[in-house]
C-alpha cells in the first residue's frame, strides 16, 4: 500500500486543492495560450505545400541537376494562353511575347521556356488556338507555392487578345489549398451545430458541453505554437496543419468525456467538488496520461521515413497529444473545481437521455458485454470473418500518387490540365528523364538524314554510346518514344535526325535524355515500372532517373524500406507502455492485433470505395486515377491508430478497477463496457461526424480522409470494443492479467 503513495500524491498534485489555486493556475493558463496564439500567428505561411518525396531521391537529384544546368526538367506553373482565332495571327504573337518578356523578368523564375518568340510547334495546340508557356521557380517549395500564387493571380485576370489559364505543380497545391479551405469553412458551417447538439445530449449540461471547446483550443493553439518554433528549424508539411487540428479536437473529446464523467460520478458518490477533481485525475486522469504518451509514441515512429510530410505528421501528431493531455489535465481540473455541481446544471435532454442513474446491471451495454461473454467464440470467430471480408479488397490496392486529376471537373486548374493531355502533341509533364552526368555529345557531331538512319552509324565515338543507349531504351515496354543530341528513337530505331534543339540535350555538364511513356498517368503502377526498367537497362555511365514515375517510385520505395522498422517500433511502442499500464503481456498483444485487423478493415473499405468504385451508383463517379495514394492511407491510418488506442485505454481503464477490486474477469469486463461504452462511442461519433464532412468537399484527397477516418473509429468502436474485445477477454479468463494477476481468481 505504501509503494502507492507517491503516485497517488503525484496525480493528486495535478488537481487544485482551492477555488483560488484553481483560479490563478486558469488565469496563468490563458496566458500560456495567449502567447502561444500571437506565436504561432501565420504558421501556414511558414509550412511547406509538399514533401512528398525524400529529399536525396534519385528524382530530386536528377530534376535539380536538370533545372540548375540545362534549365530544363519538371516545370513548376504551366501558363496556357488562348486566343480568340489563331495564336500566330499578330495580335497575339505580340501578346504572348510581352506576356513572355514579363515572366522572364520576374526574379523568382529560373528559367522559361514559351512558344514565343520561338514559336515551338510541341507547343502549341493541335488546333492552333492555344499555346504553352512553361515556368520554374527557383527556392524551396514555400517560394515555389507563394510565386506560383503570385503569377497566377497577375496574369489569369488579364485582359486583351490572349485568355490565361494555369496547370502543374505550383497551380495544382494552390488548388488544393484553396478547396480544403473552401470545403472547412462548409464543414464547419454544417458540422458545427451538429456536433454542438451531440455534446449537449452527451454531456447533458451547455457548461459541461463547452469543455472540450475549451480544452481541444487550448491544444490546437499551443501545438500550432510549436509548429511555428519547428519551422524554424526544418521543413514542415502543411498538411500537418489538417491532421493535428482534427486530431487535437478528437483527443479533446475524448479525455473529457472520460475527466468529466468520473467527476461526475464522485460527486454522485457525494465527494466534494474538490475531492472528486483529485480522485477523477487520479483514476480517469492516468488513463489520459497513458494515452497520451502512447499515441506520441506510436505517430513518434512516423520519423524514421525520409519525407518531410511523415517526419511534421510525426512531430505535429506527437505535440497534439501531449498538448491534449496537458490541456485536460491541466486546464479541465481548474475548470471543474470552479464550476463544481454547476457542471451538471440545465440538463437540456436528461428527460429523452433517461436511465442514467439506474443500476449498472440494467444498463445496455452490460447486457451487451454479458451477451458477448456467454457466447465468446462465436462472436470472436464472426466478428474476425465479418473485418476479414471488409479487408479482402486490400489485397487488390494498386499504390499511385495523386495528381490533378482528383480536382473536381468545375476546378479551373483541372481544365486547364486536361486541355493539356488533349490538345498538345508535347507530353513533356508525364515524360521521365535520364541524366547522365559525366557523358558528352560533341556539339559538331554531324546531323543525321532520313535517308541515312537505316545505314551505318554516322554519329563520333563521343556520341555513339549514347545513340546505343538511346536506341536500347526506345524498345522498353511502356516506352512512345526517347529523344536526345543524337536524335528522335522509337521501337528500337533512330526515326528524326538531331535538329537544332538538339543543343538543349547536351553541354558541358552531360547529357540527358526524355523519355515519353505510353501511359498519360506516370505517377500510376505503369510509371513505376517504367521507372524500374530504366534504371535496370545498363547505361554509358552512372545514370540519374527523373520524372512523375520516378518520384512515385522513389516515395514507395522510401516507405516499404523503412516500413518494417516503423511498424515494429510502433508494435514495440505500444506493447511496452500498455505493460507498464496494465501489468500484462495479454492484454497490450490483443490490443495491438485488434487495432491492426480495424485498420486493415478500413484499408479494404477505403480500396473498394476510392480505387474499385464501389459506391459509385450511390456516390457518383470518383474523381482521379483508379490507385490508392502511397502516403495518405498510411498518414490517415497513424492518426486512426492513435484514437483506436485511445478507445482502448478508456475500456481499460475501467476493467482494471473492477479487477484489481477482485471483481472475477466476465463481470469486470462487462461493469467496465457499461462504464465507458457510451464514452468511447460518443467520442467515435463525434469524430466520425467531423470527418464524415469532408466526404462533403469538392477534393477526392479530403473526401478518402474524411471516410476513411469515419470509417475507422466506427468499426472500432462497434465491432472491436463492443464485441471481440469483451469476447477475447472472456475467452483468455486469468490468463489477461499474468503476471501481475497469476495470484487473482479470474
Amino acid at each position: 500500500m505504501l509503494l502507492h503513495q507517491p503516485r497517488r500524491r503525484f496525480w493528486a498534485s495535478t488537481a487544485y486543492g482551492t477555488s483560488r489555486r484553481a483560479l490563478v493556475s486558469l488565469l496563468l493558463l490563458s496566458l500560456v495560450a495567449l502567447a502561444a496564439a500571437v506565436g504561432g500567428y501565420g504558421v501556414g505561411e511558414r509550412l511547406a505545400p509538399g514533401g512528398w518525396t525524400p529529399a536525396d531521391a534519385q528524382s530530386t537529384r536528377a530534376d535539380a541537376f536538370l533545372a540548375a544546368r540545362f534549365g530544363a526538367g519538371q516545370p513548376h506553373l504551366m501558363l496556357l494562353a488562348t486566343a480568340k482565332g489563331e495564336v500566330d495571327a499578330p495580335a497575339a504573337v505580340r501578346a504572348g511575347q510581352e506576356l513572355t518578356r514579363r515572366l522572364a523578368a520576374d526574379p523568382r523564375a529560373a528559367w522559361v521556356h514559351g512558344y514565343w518568340p520561338g514559336r515551338t510547334p510541341q507547343l502549341r495546340s493541335r488546333d492552333r488556338h492555344s499555346a504553352l508557356i512553361a515556368v520554374r521557380f527557383g527556392g524551396d517549395e514555400r517560394a515555389v507555392l507563394a510565386a506560383g500564387k503570385d503569377v497566377a493571380a497577375r496574369e489569369t485576370g488579364r485582359g486583351g487578345p490572349l485568355k490565361v489559364s494555369v496547370a502543374g505543380e505550383a497551380a495544382l497545391f494552390s488548388e488544393m489549398e484553396r478547396l480544403s479551405t473552401d470545403g472547412a469553412m462548409v464543414a464547419e458551417i454544417i458540422v458545427a451545430p451538429l456536433v454542438l447538439l451531440i455534446l449537449l445530449w452527451v454531456f447533458g449540461s451547455l457548461v459541461a458541453a463547452l469543455l472540450p471547446v475549451a480544452v481541444g483550443a487550448f491544444a490546437v493553439v499551443t501545438t500550432t505554437a510549436l509548429l511555428r518554433l519547428l519551422s524554424e528549424t526544418m521543413t514542415v508539411s502543411v498538411f500537418v496543419l489538417n491532421i493535428a487540428t482534427a486530431l487535437g479536437f478528437g483527443l479533446a473529446v475524448d479525455y473529457c468525456l472520460l475527466l468529466v464523467s468520473r467527476y461526475r460520478e464522485e460527486l454522485a458518490d457525494g465527494a466534494s467538488p474538490v475531492k472528486a477533481v483529485e480522485r477523477a485525475v487520479r483514476t480517469a486522469g492516468r488513463a489520459v496520461a497513458f494515452s497520451a504518451t502512447t499515441i506520441a509514441a506510436v505517430l513518434g515512429t512516423l520519423m524514421v521515413f525520409p519525407l518531410t510530410l511523415t517526419r511534421s505528421l510525426a512531430l505535429g501528431g506527437a505535440a497534439v497529444a501531449v498538448c491534449s493531455a496537458a490541456g485536460a489535465l491541466l486546464v479541465l481540473p481548474a475548470l471543474l473545481v470552479l464550476l463544481g455541481e454547476r457542471v451538471n446544471s440545465c440538463d437540456l435532454f436528461a428527460r429523452w437521455r433517461g436511465g442514467a442513474d439506474r443500476p449498472v446491471a440494467e444498463g445496455r451495454w452490460y447486457r451487451l458485454a454479458v451477451w458477448v461473454t456467454r457466447r465468446p467464440v462465436l462472436v470472436t470467430l464472426g466478428t474476425l470473418l465479418l473485418l476479414g471480408l471488409l479487408a479482402a479488397p486490400g489485397a487488390g490496392a494498386r499504390f499511385g500518387m495523386y495528381d490533378d486529376r482528383i480536382l473536381p471537373d468545375s476546378s479551373p486548374v483541372a481544365q486547364a490540365s486536361q486541355r493539356l493531355r488533349t490538345d498538345f502533341a508535347s507530353e513533356s509533364g508525364s515524360a521521365a528523364t535520364v541524366v547522365l552526368p559525366d557523358v558528352h555529345v560533341a556539339p559538331s557531331a554531324p546531323a543525321l538524314t532520313p535517308a541515312a538512319l537505316p545505314g551505318p552509324n554516322p554519329l563520333p565515338a563521343s556520341a555513339s554510346g549514347v545513340d546505343t543507349y538511346a536506341t536500347r531504351l526506345s524498345r522498353l515496354p511502356g516506352v512512345r518514344q526517347v529523344q536526345t543530341a543524337t536524335g528522335i528513337y522509337r521501337d528500337g530505331r533512330r526515326t528524326a535526325a538531331a535538329g537544332p534543339w538538339a543543343a538543349g540535350f547536351t553541354g558541358p555538364a552531360g547529357t540527358w535524355l526524355s523519355v515519353t511513356p505510353t501511359t498519360d498517368s506516370p505517377l500510376s503502377p505503369d510509371g513505376r515500372l517504367l521507372t524500374e526498367r530504366l534504371r535496370e537497362e545498363p547505361a554509358p555511365a552512372e545514370a540519374l532517373v527523373g520524372g512523375p514515375g520516378a518520384r512515385l517510385t522513389d516515395t514507395e520505395h522510401a516507405l516499404s524500406d523503412r516500413l518494417p522498422l516503423a511498424m515494429l517500433l510502433t508494435v514495440a511502442a505500444t506493447l511496452v507502455l500498455m505493460f507498464v499500464y496494465t501489468r500484462s503481456l495479454l492484454v497490450p498483444v490483443k490490443a495491438v492485433l485488434l487495432n491492426a485487423l480495424s485498420l486493415a478493415a478500413t484499408f479494404g473499405i477505403i480500396v473498394a470505395v476510392f480505387q474499385q468504385g464501389c459506391l459509385e451508383a450511390v456516390l457518383g463517379p470518383m474523381n482521379g486515377p483508379a490507385t490508392t495514394d502511397v502516403i495518405i492511407p498510411a498518414v490517415m491510418f497513424c492518426t486512426a491508430f492513435g484514437l483506436s488506442m485511445d478507445y482502448e485505454v478508456f475500456l481499460l481503464s475501467r476493467i482494471l478497477e473492477e479487477h484489481r477490486r477482485g471483481t472475477p474477469t466476465p463481470l469486470a469486463v462487462a461493469v467496465g463496457l457499461q462504464r465507458t461504452g457510451r464514452l468511447f462511442t460518443s467520442a467515435a461519433l463525434i469524430f466520425a461526424v467531423v470527418m464524415a464532412s469532408l466526404a462533403a468537399c469538392d477534393l477526392v484527397l479530403l473526401q478518402l480522409i474524411g471516410f476513411g477516418l469515419a470509417v475507422a473509429v466506427a468499426l472500432d468502436c462497434t465491432l472491436v470494443r463492443a464485441l471481440l474485445v469483451p469476447a477475447i477477454m472472456s475467452l483468455a479468463g486469468r490468463a489477461n492479467w499474468w503476471p501481475a494477476g497469476r495470484r487473482k481468481s479470474a
